[in-house]
């Protein structure tokens, strides 16, 4: 046989060339998708002024401190037909602010966080008008008249999942608790 006898088919023709390219085609597809995944779905950046932040921690737990010490906590209930929220804030020592706000956070989508205000019923009791929805909140409350969630005098944080309950209870940790008494310190 010579080499003018033997006629090849073109190489797309050819079994063993697919077999090899075929894996680094889905290679390439399924980078090509995570990539689009990465981009569009990107993590919030991080925070440029780190000091900043930090010193927020320490007001953070300063804020726990006089929750504890206040003997704050709240009791929430959730009404999805009329899509209310009640709170029922209760403090031996101080005075019922006019109003709450509420801060709820998305674990993982900052896009999705919103406020909502509380007004006064009556008492301690405030109520609101909340969006029904079926996610997971990190909450935090504070009184309305703070300009800011870390300028508040005091706040309660706690979680709430509208789909798995509709009552929940917000009172200082524990370990706030120990540093309002003086345990924790050193």
């Amino acid at each position: 046989m010579t080499n003018t006898e033997v006629q090849g088919q073109p190489w797309y023709r050819e079994p063993w060339a697919w077999f090899v390219l075929t894996p680094l085609i889905v290679v390439v597809i399924v980078s090509l998708s995570f990539v689009t995944v990465a981009v569009k779905k990107a993590d919030d950046t991080v925070i440029d002024n780190y000091y900043k932040e930090g010193r927020m921690i320490n007001q953070s737990l300063a804020q726990d401190k006089r929750a504890a010490n206040w003997q704050l906590s709240v009791d929430i209930k959730w009404s999805s037909p009329q899509g209310r929220l009640d709170l029922e804030l209760h403090s031996p020592v101080i005075p019922a602010p006019q109003a709450l706000t509420l801060w709820l956070d998305h674990p993982f989508d900052e896009q999705q966080d919103f406020t909502v205000t509380a007004k006064q019923i009556d008492g301690l009791r405030y109520r609101a008008s909340i969006p029904a929805n079926d996610q997971n909140w990190y909450v935090t409350l504070v009184p309305v008249d703070a300009p800011s969630r870390n300028d508040a005098p005091w706040r309660l944080k706690g979680e709430m999942n509208f789909a798995r309950q509709h009552q929940w209870h917000f009172a200082p940790s524990a370990s706030a608790a120990g540093v309002a008494n003086g345990v924790g310190e050193q």
